[in-house]
């Protein structure tokens, strides 16, 4: 009995994975808070003469999330397809830049967008790991 429930069991398991839906790429929580950084660090080193990108750390985290998606069961083409969606693209930057506002950073401000990047930096998180204050 207890074998037949394991072979059961075991037969489930190995079905649930393909035949499961899976969530859009864009919409995986772990993809879409890194973009979100990404997009976070971008703004506030356009607008923010005292902070620089690191480059080379945001190319390897841009990197980290691809190897994340197909580590996930994500196809290249899916990796492919979120890169060209600029529907996306421009919720995500609408986003960042609302959050942005709220935090006193807006066009046109400069001291708003160095005081949150000054903050991401001495916080530690994502978006400050990608920045550094000149």
């Amino acid at each position: 009995m207890l074998k037949t429930f394991l072979t059961a069991a075991l037969a489930l398991g190995l079905f649930a994975g393909p035949v499961a839906a899976q969530t859009p790429l864009a919409q995986d929580r772990t993809v879409r808070q890194g973009f979100y950084a990404i997009g976070l660090a971008d703004e506030v080193r356009r607008n923010c003469p005292d902070i620089s990108p690191r480059l080379v750390r945001a190319y390897s985290f841009l990197k980290s999330l691809e190897r994340y998606a197909r580590d996930a069961g994500y196809s290249e083409a899916d990796v492919k397809a979120l890169e060209d969606n600029d529907t996306a693209k421009d919720a995500l930057r609408a986003e960042v830049r609302a959050d942005l506002a709220a935090r006193g950073a807006a066009p046109g401000n400069p001291a708003g967008y160095c005081a949150v990047g000054r903050e991401e930096i001495a916080r530690g998180t994502q978006a400050g790991q990608l920045l550094k204050d000149n």
